[in-house]
């Protein structure tokens, strides 16, 4: 394949986000990258995907960036772009948590391997006084998650803090977090631990990402979802298994899609014959709207991309 996905953060103090940005989009827009970055006081976070050389020289000028130097990198191989554009903006928080600095103010916790954090979920299973926590949306951990893990019932990650009665629980028990790369459980997990003091708090290094690579995938349950163009992505190679449900006949499925009418724009899990059925709509009134897009075989789209590709006008 010639192509690579890049998927990274840095908590790391910027002085001049604005100034950062402006030389991130110039170099990006130099190698022809295409992604999401986003840069704020408390660091950077991004996933990009390019040309591999093109990959290879933006982690090498990141790895001689003043600032940024001591980023790591997540690296997938895949056979195109998997954004669209380009994007770098500057936020008020790398990932929303609606706590900015959170990472600074509260620390954060120590790193698990993937074996330990494997060794981790098999003694959950058989051990009430462990928790296995998703760090995700609902969205995220339905279609895929650890054997036993909790998953919390919000919609965006910047709702977990709302959760106080189920993180209640955690109170007296040994806690290992995970999320896709790393980064939710980064800025949440010296946060956790203040809050709700639990015995131990834990975080897997590098997420289920980097877990997939070291161990085979095994014990995690249905597939990882990731926020470019290929939606979900394969982990388990060792016993894998499908949790996720079509939201319209309800049968195992793993397919995930934006409804192609852009009034709705549905995100939701499908199965194969519901997707070709109802193409690439999560309903027959989606189907009959002027706003429909045109059919695809991989059912991504983003609010307002193709908009004038419509069948029904």
């Amino acid at each position: 394949m010639d192509y690579n996905v890049l998927l990274y953060y840095n908590f790391v103090t910027v002085e001049d986000p604005e100034a950062a940005r402006e030389e991130h989009f110039e170099k990006c827009k130099s190698l022809s990258l295409k992604g999401r970055i986003f840069i704020a006081k408390e660091g950077l976070n991004g996933t990009v995907s390019g040309l591999k050389e093109d990959i290879a020289a933006y982690m090498n000028w990141i790895h001689q960036h003043p600032i940024f130097y001591a980023t790591e990198f997540k690296v997938d191989e895949y056979d195109r772009h998997t954004f669209l554009k380009l994007h770098v903006r500057v936020k008020n928080e790398i990932v929303r948590l609606n706590i900015p600095d959170a990472v600074f103010h509260f620390g954060t916790t120590p790193h698990v391997s993937p074996k330990e954090f494997l060794k981790a979920v098999k003694e959950a299973q058989d051990n009430p006084e462990i928790v296995i926590l998703d760090a995700r949306s609902l969205y995220e951990s339905n279609v895929g998650r650890f054997k036993g893990a909790v998953a919390l019932d919000i919609d965006n990650f910047r709702d977990l803090p709302e959760q106080i009665a189920e993180l209640e629980k955690l109170k007296g028990k040994k806690i290992y977090t995970y999320c896709t790369g790393g980064i939710k459980c980064e800025k949440v997990s010296g946060w956790l631990k203040e809050k709700f003091e639990p015995e131990e708090i834990y975080q897997l290094h590098g997420g289920i990402i980097n877990y997939a690579k070291e161990t085979g995938g095994e014990d995690f349950d249905g597939q990882c979802y990731v926020f470019d163009q290929r939606v979900v992505i394969p982990v388990n190679q060792v016993n894998p298994t499908i949790i996720g449900k079509c939201g319209i006949c309800g049968t195992p499925a793993e397919k995930m899609i934006n409804c192609a009418n852009a009034t709705c724009n549905e995100h939701f899990t499908i199965c194969e014959d519901c997707f070709h059925t109802l193409e690439g709509c999560c309903s027959e009134p989606c189907m009959e709207s002027a706003e429909r897009r045109s059919f695809n075989d991989q059912g991504y789209f983003l609010r307002g991309v193709n908009s004038k590709i419509y069948v029904n006008k």
